[in-house]
């Protein structure tokens, strides 16, 4: 059974709060800013359940979604199967990757390089991306802050109640290595009006800025932008979320 099982089921009805359109648009508009291969073959990196493929796939590129959880990519297929968009979705480790060609574009959203156990983890992706990506391949990701770790996830609690279930959200943080540990507990009200109860658990640590850019460049890759919160402003030191837009300049490590 592949990760975030009992989270994939009701992934879409907790992050109802997304304007996945309006975050796709936003992808594009750097993409803009900054891309000049020819082609539009655009890699979505934890793609989950196919949210931002959907949006960037309506946005005109040929899109591949890749995620490890088979059980999100099975969400993004049936949405792929009503939208009717042409989206090629394979279940890889993103630390791993191993595409058919090159793409022109990488994005990667949601936190997914915070799930990523430590620097080495990091390492791996960002050299994956750059072997599959073209000379001069675009590459935008996003990362929680350490901020956001320390004081907005930190050792909180939230619930989330939907339609058809309620979630308890537990967080536990340890301030040395800003891991923040989280258990999650669904209840899914069923027909009988009775409640059944499943969990999941997950983590996410935070990187400093000075050690994503410094692997950026080990791994083949210029920053061309940095952005806090979703927009096109340099992060603040109370910034929850920063993007960053890289271009790549060779498909290597530096011996």
């Amino acid at each position: 059974m592949s990760r975030y099982s009992a989270f994939a089921r009701y992934y879409d009805e907790l992050t109802a709060n997304i304007d996945y359109k309006k975050r796709g648009e936003y992808f594009h508009s750097i993409i803009k800013r900054f891309k000049t291969t020819k082609e539009n073959i655009l890699l979505d990196l934890a793609c989950g359940t196919g949210s931002i493929s959907e949006v960037m796939a309506g946005l005109g590129y040929d899109v591949i979604g890749v995620d490890y959880s088979e059980e999100m990519l099975g969400i993004a297929m049936d949405k792929k199967f009503d939208s009717g968009l042409d989206i090629q979705y394979i279940c890889q480790d993103m630390r791993e990757l191993d595409l058919y060609g090159t793409v022109d574009v990488t994005v990667c959203a949601l936190d997914s390089i915070n799930h990523l156990a430590g620097l080495d983890d990091v390492k791996k992706v960002f050299s994956s991306v750059a072997l599959f990506s073209e000379q001069d391949g675009i590459f935008i990701f996003d990362v929680n802050t350490p901020y956001k770790h320390r004081v907005v996830l930190a050792n909180n609690t939230f619930t989330y109640e939907t339609e058809n279930v309620y979630c308890v959200w537990e967080n536990t943080l340890d301030i040395d290595t800003l891991e923040v540990k989280m258990n999650l507990e669904f209840f899914e009200r069923e027909e009988n009006g009775l409640y059944s109860r499943s969990s999941d658990s997950l983590s996410e640590r935070a990187f400093s800025e000075a050690d994503i850019e410094r692997l950026l460049d080990e791994c083949g890759f210029e920053v061309l932008g940095k952005y806090g919160d979703d927009t096109f402003e340099l992060p603040r030191s109370d910034s929850q979320r920063i993007v960053y837009a890289a271009r790549c300049i060779r498909n290597g490590q530096k011996k």
